[in-house]
């Protein structure tokens, strides 16, 4: 039988914690063999704040386990706690499967598993992570990393999208498909997190730069260079591209590219326009410029994400 243990402590979110219990704590009637499930921890931790989880045996435990479920942190601005991480790095030491749900990354990176590989969390934390740990190649777009005995989701509802993975690694597509439909939940979604992210502010802190962003991200309908840019900030294009990069990130005509794409996505969300229409509005040209693009940075096609979204609306 393939252990599973869930690591508890004080202070862990229900949502992930909930999730990885409904998937591999459940008695399933899909395969030959489920899985023994346990939840590892402190002694009456308090999990979402006040429900008291009363794990099952202690956080030395999830060494014995084939598979090891880290989910969120209390808060990721805060160190995670030793105890956990020194656990978590023992049960891979150990041969375990780690994952880790939502914010649980920021315990896999302490553990030092992450350090060379590819990994995710919630899109909200993805640059605290970055910062916090630089060896971590951070992807802020996809709803989860697979690296083999290591795997990270994006936030809340991508750790079921991690969780149903490893079912369809462990059992196949056939029961993973079988426990979707059982969870009303779709077995595999398109895109990554990046279409659930919203629209970036603007208007930046640097007093040199925030009046060229307003006066940029209003006119996104109309062709804008560099050297436009450059003349609203009293710059030369040179000077311009250095501080506007060191400021946001990102070169000025890819920072344009994005509102542009954001832009679109605001119109699919709350308005009729056609797709067409949309391109027209945010300076893409044509419907199948937007198509390429949008796709590109969101992950899914323009269409798909106004169904979703229009739907949730």
């Amino acid at each position: 039988m393939h252990t599973v243990a869930l690591a508890v402590t004080d202070g862990t979110p229900l949502y992930e914690l909930a999730a990885a219990c409904e998937v591999f704590g459940a008695d399933r009637d899909l395969a030959a063999t489920w899985y023994t499930f346990t939840v590892c921890g402190d002694r009456d931790a308090a999990v979402g704040g006040w429900l008291r989880a009363g794990p099952q045996r202690g956080l030395d435990a999830l060494a014995e386990a084939d598979t090891v479920i880290v989910p969120s942190c209390r808060d990721a601005a805060e160190p995670p706690p030793p105890t956990l991480v020194a656990a978590v790095r023992a049960a891979h030491a150990a041969g375990a499967r780690v994952a880790s749900l939502c914010t649980g990354a920021f315990v896999l990176a302490e553990a030092g598993l992450l350090d060379g590989r590819r990994a995710t969390t919630h899109w909200a934390h993805t640059d605290l992570m970055r910062e916090r740990y630089p060896a971590v190649r951070v992807d802020p777009d996809v709803l989860y990393v697979d690296e083999g005995d290591v795997l990270t989701s994006a936030g809340k509802a991508a750790g079921m999208d991690l969780c149903l993975h490893l079912i369809r690694r462990d059992h196949g597509t056939a029961v993973a498909n079988a426990l979707a439909r059982t969870l009303v939940v779709p077995p595999h979604r398109p895109g990554g997190q990046a279409q659930y992210i919203p629209a970036a502010v603007a208007h930046g802190r640097d007093p040199v730069l925030a009046g060229v962003l307003a006066w940029a991200q209003e006119r996104l309908d109309q062709p804008t260079t560099v050297s436009d840019l450059a003349r609203r900030a009293g710059m030369s294009p040179r000077n311009l591209i250095r501080h506007f990069t060191a400021i946001t990130g990102q070169s000025p005509l890819r920072w344009l590219h994005h509102q542009r794409v954001r832009q679109a996505q605001e119109l699919l969300e709350t308005t009729d326009l056609s797709v067409e229409q949309v391109a027209a509005r945010t300076g893409m040209g044509t419907a199948t410029t937007l198509r390429r693009h949008f796709s590109q940075q969101v992950g899914v096609p323009p269409e798909a994400y106004r169904r979703t979204f229009r739907a949730r609306a």
